[in-house]
């Protein structure tokens, strides 16, 4: 199948319908497309043929465009990741695997234009974030929840306000970050570093004040990235886990037990924020992310090192310490709630169950005013609060460059030869 195919599919597919996030190629079954979480056949006339094994490695072979890194690793392990480019269209996070002797392909669409904590709803405590000048942050949630999204956003408030050098470890790089104010080199697994410890540890070498690590997904990166952020660097990443609490739990559970009250300190003493997401239904369509945010103080560290009890939680620790930024799901879904983001039927199916909670949505049900949110949803442009850490860098903040525009559409002269033709053509 020659590119100039596989690009054209790729278009059809994605003009089939609305808010289209992934594209699935299984055997079995003709390509679909994912929409708001829900897999779908794609709306065109006339319908996609029924997937063999041998169309989806056509497909597989075509969008790996012969390079035998990817190749081997596909072969050796089972999988592969990778970003494919379709000019004008849109850009991917492309993963290939195999399943029951054939392959199988599930591409990511990718935004061209990077969002801004504004743009995403996300609360206030990201514009903390963006200023610490050390430590750790990370953004959990299950796959599909918008972490990638969320850590792009993060990441260009540091680079448009922030004079400082950037270092990125990706697999693979999905958003392209141009240099603002800020210096960014982005690398890519496979192709820039062998494995994400050694890509951390030579960033070090490479004097950033910023260093994003893809995923925290094994003990030697973790030991890393703790290490760097102990040493006057600020560490973003990414986990898949569903709240802080676990977060934590998952983080001690890489290292021995004779190891882990050490690590339990060096985590108390190194985080700075953790901020769990999961993405719940729209009233007018799409969806938003709700999330919970556990920020450092006193008695997160302390909880940090000790571990929850009955009495002493996180949860607990998340709801009476809204001043530092923090909330927990609850509270952000009343808050979504109040403002017209989600409806009553979205906030019951996805809190906690806690009794309070079912109370104060009676009370927005009944038009009575709720108890007062804990987070503000924050307006297009809100002003950040003013630091109140001692690791947070407050500079006089200069005038933003103007957003990314989107990519310049492309004109795809090609024929779509994939056993059929758009209808019309």
């Amino acid at each position: 199948m020659r590119k100039a195919e596989i690009n054209a599919l790729l278009r059809l597919l994605l003009e089939s319908g609305d808010r289209i996030s992934d594209l699935n190629f299984t055997p079995g079954k003709p390509a679909q497309v994912e929409s708001d979480g829900e897999l779908k056949f794609p709306f065109v006339d006339p319908p996609l043929p029924e997937l063999t094994p041998f169309m989806t490695e056509q497909v597989a072979l075509s969008l790996l465009e012969q390079r035998p890194t990817l190749m081997r690793k596909l072969l050796a392990t089972g999988a592969c990741d990778f970003a494919y480019s379709v000019p004008g269209l849109a850009r991917f996070r492309v993963n290939v695997f195999s399943q029951r002797g054939t392959w199988s392909i599930v591409l990511r669409r990718l935004a061209t234009r990077i969002p801004g904590i504004h743009d995403l709803v996300l609360p206030a405590a990201f514009e903390r974030m963006a200023r610490l000048r050390d430590g750790l942050v990370l953004v959990t949630g299950g796959p599909g929840t918008g972490k990638s999204t969320t850590l792009a956003a993060l990441l260009n408030e540091v680079n448009l306000h922030r004079p400082v050098h950037i270092v990125t470890l990706e697999d693979p790089i999905e958003f392209l970050h141009k240099h603002q104010i800020g210096t960014v080199n982005q690398r890519e697994l496979g192709t820039d570093f062998d494995c994400f410890a050694n890509g951390l540890r030579a960033a070090l070498r490479q004097g950033p004040r910023v260093i994003v690590v893809g995923e925290l997904r094994d003990r030697e990166t973790v030991e890393t990235a703790l290490s760097a952020a102990e040493t006057g660097h600020l560490v973003l990443s990414t986990m898949q886990t569903v709240n802080a609490g676990q977060t934590i739990e998952r983080l001690v559970s890489l290292f021995p037990a004779a190891e882990q009250q050490r690590q339990r300190n060096r985590l108390a003493s190194a985080i700075r924020y953790v901020a769990a997401q999961c993405l719940v239904p729209k009233v007018d369509g799409g969806r938003v992310a709700a999330l919970e945010v556990l920020a450092s103080n006193f008695r997160t560290q302390d909880l940090i090192r000790t571990g929850e009890t009955t009495e002493k939680t996180f949860y607990k620790a998340m709801t009476d310490g809204f001043k530092q930024g923090m909330q927990t799901f609850d509270q952000h879904l009343i808050t979504l709630l109040e403002a017209g983001f989600i409806d009553e039927a979205t906030c019951r199916h996805y809190f906690s169950g806690r009794v309070e909670v079912a109370h104060q949505i009676d009370r927005i049900s009944h038009g009575a005013p709720g108890l007062p949110p804990a987070v503000a949803v924050p307006a297009t442009g809100a002003p950040a609060p003013a630091a109140s850490s001692a690791g947070e860098v407050a500079p006089p903040r200069p005038p933003a460059p103007p957003s990314q525009p989107p990519d310049a559409a492309a004109d795809l002269k090609v024929d779509f030869t994939f056993g059929r033709k758009r209808h019309g053509r």
